[in-house]
């Protein structure tokens, strides 16, 4: 499987929002980790930490997966991270995870619901899985068809995709000043490619603003939605 967007290199590169995401996803990152769809590790290095026993980045794409692969040999990565080419399908039923992440990568399956309830069985007891992903349908852009989303989300949206052997814990929304970039990209650019410099824009610039107009909208309105559920024990 070939992954068909070139930005990942881009957004490696966005300090500021992998630091913000951090904030609120590592309490949920803990013990054995599973990342689908990994790409090409950059959020390991922010993810990652110490009560992290284990990280499995499985990533269908190849040439992806050995980019992860080099990070690895090069030290760039910690050393109980390994990765798998493949997909949910590819891993032996037997192992469990104590987190299961998906970053920006639900929106890019076609069977969404089926691949939720794959990622439940594999969750241990009391474990997290995590959904990160654009959100908003009507802001559905070039840019979102030329990567190969099959769709943006709501927070209703993510709810509905609920297992029945896990309950949701908590729902957000981050990067509310980002939304108006994206709805500008939706009716006005119709860019199907940001470039590095509009990368960086955003992140020095929008996601800094993000960050503090967020908790005044009580977490309920942005560019990102986030779902956190727990596997029931």
């Amino acid at each position: 499987m070939e992954y068909v967007g070139t930005e990942l290199e881009l957004f490696a590169q966005a300090e500021n929002w992998k630091a913000y995401i951090a904030l609120f996803l590592k309490r949920y990152i803990h013990g054995r980790v599973l990342e689908v769809g990994a790409g090409i590790g950059a959020n390991i290095e922010r993810l990652a930490h110490e009560n992290v026993m284990d990280w499995l980045a499985l990533e269908p794409d190849p040439r992806l997966a050995a980019e992860i692969g080099r990070r690895l040999l090069n030290g760039k990565l910690p050393r109980n991270c390994r990765v798998v080419v493949g997909t949910l399908d590819d891993l032996q039923d037997r192992e469990r995870f104590d987190s299961i992440l998906y970053i920006d990568v639900l929106e890019h399956i076609a069977e969404d619901q089926a691949e939720v309830v794959k990622a439940s069985r594999l969750l241990a007891p009391g474990g997290h899985l995590v959904i990160l992903a654009p959100a908003h349908h009507f802001l559905y852009s070039p840019f979102d068809k030329s990567i190969g989303h099959f769709r943006r989300y709501n927070i209703a949206g993510l709810r509905a995709l609920t297992p029945s052997t896990c309950h949701v814990v908590r729902t957000f929304m981050l990067d509310s000043i980002g939304f108006f970039i994206s709805l500008a990209n939706r009716f006005i650019l119709r860019s199907a490619s940001p470039t590095r410099a509009q990368i960086m824009a955003w992140d020095r610039c929008i996601v800094p603003l993000s960050r503090v107009i967020d908790p005044l909208t009580g977490f309920r309105f942005g560019k990102s939605v986030i779902v956190v559920w727990q596997a029931v024990i």
